[in-house]
């Protein structure tokens, strides 16, 4: 048996594969670990060995946030060794999640717009050019966290109109030295402001919230140099995550209005990240 896990900020999905059928399907907390902790991280990845039973795993897929640095990798790699000893543990970023989720073998273009954001080129085996990610503070363009902070920052300058002040209030009821601790002091932070991005779903219908949702994909556009790079390399573009198919009308006016065609956007990867291993094993 193989064990999958796309593992982001917020949740990690986990597949248990038997051959080509799907042993298990489960989800726990995600996390990253550029700011969450080993023990965290320990427990985290011991809850899902533990819902396995721990069972005939040969072999561990680990897709994570995150995951893009050789030291962030064996930090991964070295918890799975302790608590799953007998199998073999793969540890890689979650933008090739999106590449074999979107594209299997063949190239293309991913992009993740979910908590945080990313985007990478891949030539069907391997990722060949990576744009720098500088997280929630200084990046993470059209994320959830980016839209979240918008959102928050506007209701507190006394930017958002009025009737959506007055929804966020019975909504949220949020006290700007609590949120300010929160932000700065809590537990994942990127997170928390992402949870703001539930309300310009719930409004998306006001013309303030779509402009900006619109404004927030737009930097994603421009920061990750996307136009550039489906230009250069000809290549399809692909989305995954929560954002980029919540909000996938927005997304694809704006891909129109740089001429991006877009050829699949997925909620999640982790459908694709099972048909890409029934392929590998057969």
């Amino acid at each position: 048996m193989i064990l999958i896990c796309d593992c982001g900020s917020t949740k990690a999905e986990w597949v248990l594969l038997d051959g080509n059928n799907v042993a298990k399907r489960f989800i726990t907390n995600g996390f990253n670990p550029n700011f969450t902790d080993n023990l965290t991280m320990n427990n985290i990845i011991g809850e899902a060995i533990k819902s396995i039973d721990n069972q005939d795993v040969s072999n561990v897929y680990f897709y994570g946030s995150g995951c893009g640095s050789d030291g962030n990798q064996l930090k991964i790699k070295l918890i799975f060794s302790k608590l799953c000893p007998q199998a073999n543990a793969d540890v890689y970023p979650d933008t090739l999640a999106a590449c074999h989720a979107l594209f299997g073998s063949n190239p293309g273009v991913a992009c993740i717009l979910g908590t945080g954001s990313n985007a990478c080129v891949y030539d069907g085996n391997d990722i060949t050019q990576s744009v720098v990610s500088l997280g929630f503070m200084l990046g993470d363009e059209g994320s959830g966290c980016h839209i979240g902070k918008r959102i928050v920052h506007d209701y507190f300058l006394g930017i958002m109109p009025e009737e959506l002040r007055t929804k966020f209030d019975e909504k949220y009821h949020l006290n700007r030295d609590a949120f300010l601790k929160r932000v700065y002091q809590g537990e994942q932070p990127s997170r928390y402001l992402a949870e703001f991005s539930v309300f310009a779903y719930e409004n998306i219908d006001n013309q303030y919230v779509k402009n900006i949702v619109t404004e927030c994909f737009e930097a994603f556009i421009l920061s990750f140099r996307l136009e550039r790079s489906v230009m250069e390399k000809s290549q399809a573009v692909g989305f995954v995550g929560s954002i980029a198919f919540a909000f996938q009308d927005i997304l694809l006016q704006v891909l129109e209005n740089h001429n991006i065609k877009c050829s699949k956007i997925l909620k999640s990867p982790m459908d694709g990240l099972i048909e890409y291993y029934q392929n590998v094993i057969a």
